[in-house]
C-alpha cells in the first residue's frame, strides 16, 4: 500500500474531472469496478458512478492550445492567471456575454491561445469551471499561491544568508 500524501494547491486539480455530455465539475472519489465514483461540485454533492465507456477529463490533463513557443498553456496555469486578475469570481456572465467579450477575456488572460484551436465554447466552459472551484474547492487556490510565495522564498532567504 502506498502512503496517501498530502495534495495541495493545482494538485487538487487530478482529483477533478469533467464528464462528457454532463454538466458541471465533478470531484473522483475513487475508481470501482463498474466505473469511477463521482460527486458532484455544487450545494447537492451528488454522489454518481460514471461508467468505463464515459469520457471523463481530469482538470490536470487538460491544456488551452497557443501560437507561441509552447503549443499549449496547462489549465491550471490558466487558472492561476485568471485569479490574479479576476480573484475569486469572474464576473462575466456566459450566458449573456458576445462572443467578442468571451475572446477578449481570455485574451486578456493569455494573449497568446490560438484562435483558430480554441472555440468560445471552450471559454465559456473555463469561466464555468473556474467560478465552481473557486466556490467549491477554495483551497486550491490558497494552496496554490503559498506554494509561488514559497518557491520565491528560498531566493531572498540565500540572500539575508550572504549577508550574515
Amino acid at each position: 500500500m502506498s502512503e496517501k500524501t498530502e495534495t495541495t494547491g493545482i494538485d487538487l486539480l487530478k482529483e477533478v474531472a469533467n464528464v462528457s455530455g454532463k454538466s458541471g465539475l465533478y470531484r473522483i472519489l475513487k475508481p470501482s469496478r463498474a466505473g469511477v465514483i463521482v460527486e458532484s461540485l455544487d450545494e447537492k454533492r451528488e454522489k454518481t458512478l460514471i461508467g468505463p465507456t464515459a469520457r471523463v477529463s481530469v482538470l490536470k490533463d487538460v491544456s488551452i492550445f497557443t501560437d507561441g513557443e509552447q503549443e499549449s498553456v496547462a489549465l491550471a496555469d490558466v487558472f492561476l492567471k485568471i485569479r490574479e486578475a479576476h480573484g475569486e469570481e469572474i464576473s462575466l456572465q456566459v450566458k449573456t456575454a458576445s462572443d467578442k467579450e468571451l475572446i477578449e477575456f481570455l485574451n486578456h488572460i493569455l494573449p497568446e491561445f490560438d484562435r483558430s484551436k480554441v472555440y468560445v465554447s471552450d471559454i465559456k466552459k473555463i469561466i464555468t469551471w473556474y467560478n465552481l472551484l473557486s466556490k467549491y474547492i477554495p483551497e486550491l487556490f490558497v494552496a496554490a499561491a503559498e506554494e509561488e510565495e514559497l518557491a520565491e522564498k528560498p531566493e531572498a532567504s540565500e540572500a539575508s544568508e550572504e549577508k550574515a
